[in-house]
């Protein structure tokens, strides 16, 4: 098989994952899209689990498979997927997600009939009965794609997340890909940021994957942690990119009660009402994280 008849790049970027990556795995083999056109790149940092053998075992007819490994963080596995992508498209699995079975070709077709969109985002689908973090956290995504309010802490408008988006590598590399020296999360919004400013669309699709988020408030509070260490950088580099006030505990506390009637209109459940306890306390490990890569001279 020639790269040349490759049209969409899957770019799995993967640590210690094992209990996890088959659901993933067995949602990308069993797509609609034909695998003859589909590459999966697999960028695994050093796991020391079997996620790599389970990803190998499972792969069915999934023929154009490469694995790398990287020590060096998210933004530079990403990078890698960029810069060794033979097709035209690249859409981001994580080790988290399971894809609808029409995700990758009603993707690419969006993309061919909208030349001018650069990213384009796809939906979450509701995903409860993981323990109360994990369903406060889905149940955001769930009411921010059905509701229309996926919309980032940002100046310049809506910045969509590498999970499940599809990226013309076209406006990828025209920007540079994505910056190798983020120690943290948020490289996919920064690098949308400069999509964005090279005059590329931005958007969402209808199409919908499922994630599993945190199962625990301790995860939860390192994982928002993380986030702030990469806004930090952010904020450094391209300070439009990022509003710090709606970042704040307080803007958290009211974008979780502006959410929480979608959220029980979407299930019934009157728990999700405490969604602006769980938007306080993630914005709170995020302004936490920013303080800590700040005081440690991190982004400057």
């Amino acid at each position: 098989m020639t790269s040349e008849s490759i049209v969409v790049t899957v770019g799995l970027c993967v640590k210690n994952a094992e209990s996890i990556i088959k659901k993933a795995i067995d949602s990308l083999r069993n797509q609609s899209f034909p695998a003859d056109k589909t590459e999966l790149i697999v960028v695994d940092g050093n796991s020391t689990d079997n996620t790599l053998k389970i990803i190998k075992k499972n792969l069915g007819n999934l023929r154009n498979v490469k694995v790398y490994s990287e020590s060096s963080g998210l933004g530079f596995a990403r990078q890698m997927v960029v810069e060794k992508a033979s097709g035209k498209y690249i859409v981001w699995l994580d080790a988290d997600m399971t894809l609808s079975k029409d995700y990758l070709k009603n993707q690419v077709r969006f993309m061919d009939a909208h030349p001018e969109v650069g990213i384009a985002g796809g939906n979450y689908r509701v995903n409860m009965g993981h323990g109360l973090a994990a369903d406060l956290e889905n149940i955001v995504n769930a009411v921010d794609s059905v509701y229309g309010q996926r919309r980032s802490a940002s100046k310049f408008g809506y910045l969509p997340g590498a999970e499940g988006a599809i990226y013309r590598v076209e406006a990828v590399r025209q920007v540079g890909g994505f910056d190798t020296r983020i120690n943290g999360a948020a490289e996919d919004t920064e690098m949308a940021y400069r999509v964005c400013a090279k005059g590329w669309g931005l958007t969402t699709t209808k199409e919908w994957f499922t994630e599993s988020t945190r199962g625990s408030w301790q995860s939860l509070w390192k994982q928002y942690f993380w986030y702030g260490r990469g806004g930090h950088f952010i904020f450094h580099k391209n300070p439009n990119a990022l509003n710090l006030i709606q970042m704040s505990p307080p803007a958290g506390f009211i974008a979780g009660i502006l959410r929480s009637p979608g959220a029980y209109l979407l299930t019934h459940n009157k728990r999700f009402f405490l969604l602006p306890v769980h938007y306080m306390y993630k914005r709170l490990a995020w302004f936490f994280g920013f303080c800590d890569a700040h005081l440690n001279g991190y982004g400057h």
